[in-house]
């Protein structure tokens, strides 16, 4: 098996020659990580990744969420020895704006929305659902993207598109605080919001499926507005019927998703069987998170595969024989059980210490040799994989 037959013969729960590994970076530089392929400190990781690892070459092509009538605009200015940068949202002569002050080393950030006045402009703002607008601003992103596609080698794995759920906007533009009594005081008015979004979004998800432009889809909103920050009976309504109507017509065209959620997941787990996606990263033990990955086989049943979890700090401070214990008794307690190996984050130390790298080397070499073959029990009911 090459990787992209490892990747999605894992996705479709069966079994494969050696346990999927992903490294969560992209072929291409994407903003969060190192850019790995170029990073010379990082070049003994890539080239090992190349034959032991799978990689989703993740990106995205996003249109304005908003019409052209709402403007944004930033300002640069000093106050009371402040360095004060503002970003604008305009619309119909009123506006409201984020802020980020620095005084030496002291940074104080505002978002966007922080009251219920500010939240009702926002979410009174138009979102733009025209289908001729929304494609032709993506006609402008596609180049770009295909010539990334076209340089990514296919047999690596996948190209994967990342294109946002209906919370996305509404969660980075608010202040958590409000925002988190806002799921109890003004649910309807965000729900219409969202709605409004969603229209935008299946135009969106339409013109890549009926291009083809990836195999797989990856989904992050489901972390956005989950227990604690917001009860599960939001979750259920903010994040699982437009997640579930999305992965539907990802499936409808034969490709596959992944879902992303950090922290506490155990509550919602059986809200995920609802959305039905193919993998879910990244299930978190504690103390980080609050769910062992027996615990989630258990729920879940082998209908989802698993994609998780070494954390991202034990990449710092384990020694490599450290590294490959732990990644045994990950193995081991997974065996059986539809399963990718990854870390909890991909890497965004620039500088990295020789010990991360060698724990990246030992991670992968580990995974390599105790993880062959890699046999799911559980014979699976999914159609064919794509290869």
């Amino acid at each position: 098996m090459n990787a992209r037959k490892r990747l999605f013969a894992a996705l479709s729960q069966q079994s494969t020659d050696h346990v999927p590994v992903w490294l969560l970076f992209p072929y291409h530089h994407l903003g969060c990580y190192v850019d790995v392929r170029t990073h010379s400190a990082y070049r003994p990781v890539f080239e090992m990744s190349k034959q032991r690892a799978i990689m989703l070459n993740r990106r995205s092509l996003t249109p304005p969420l908003f019409t052209a009538d709402v403007t944004h605009r930033k300002e640069d200015f000093d106050e009371d020895g402040w360095r004060i940068t503002r970003n604008w949202t305009e619309y119909k002569g009123r506006g409201i704006y984020s802020e980020n002050r620095t005084r030496g080393g002291e940074t104080r950030v505002k978002r966007l929305v922080n009251d219920n006045a500010e939240l009702d402009f926002y979410t009174s703002l138009p979102v733009e659902t025209s289908k001729a607008r929304i494609e032709a601003s993506l006609d402008r992103l596609l180049p770009a993207y295909l010539k990334e596609k076209s340089e990514f080698p296919e047999e690596y794995g996948s190209m994967m598109l990342s294109l946002g759920e209906p919370v996305v906007g509404l969660y980075f533009a608010a202040n958590l605080e409000e925002y988190s009594m806002w799921s109890i005081t003004h649910h309807d008015q965000i729900v219409d919001l969202f709605d409004r979004v969603m229209e935008q979004k299946r135009i969106v998800y339409d013109y890549c499926l009926d291009r083809n432009l990836a195999d797989v889809y990856f989904l992050v909103g489901s972390e956005l507005a989950s227990p604690p920050l917001v009860s599960r009976q939001t979750f259920q309504k903010w994040i699982v019927p437009y997640a579930r109507e999305l992965i539907e017509q990802v499936h409808r065209h034969g490709c596959k998703v992944i879902q992303h959620y950090h922290g506490q997941i155990h509550q919602i787990l059986p809200d995920f069987l609802t959305m039905n996606p193919d993998g879910l990263h990244v299930i978190e033990s504690p103390p980080i998170g609050d769910c062992t990955m027996t615990e989630a086989f258990e729920v879940l049943q082998d209908r989802i595969t698993l994609i998780g979890n070494i954390q991202y700090d034990e990449f710092r401070s384990l020694s490599e024989e450290g590294m490959a214990d732990a990644v045994r008794a990950l193995l081991d307690e997974c065996r059986g059980h539809p399963f990718i190996l990854s870390p909890s984050a991909g890497p965004f130390d620039e500088n990295p210490p020789d010990r991360f790298i060698r724990n990246y080397l030992a991670f992968l070499e580990t995974a390599w040799e105790y993880g062959k073959p890699w046999t799911v029990s559980r014979s699976s009911t999914e159609a064919g994989a794509i290869i």
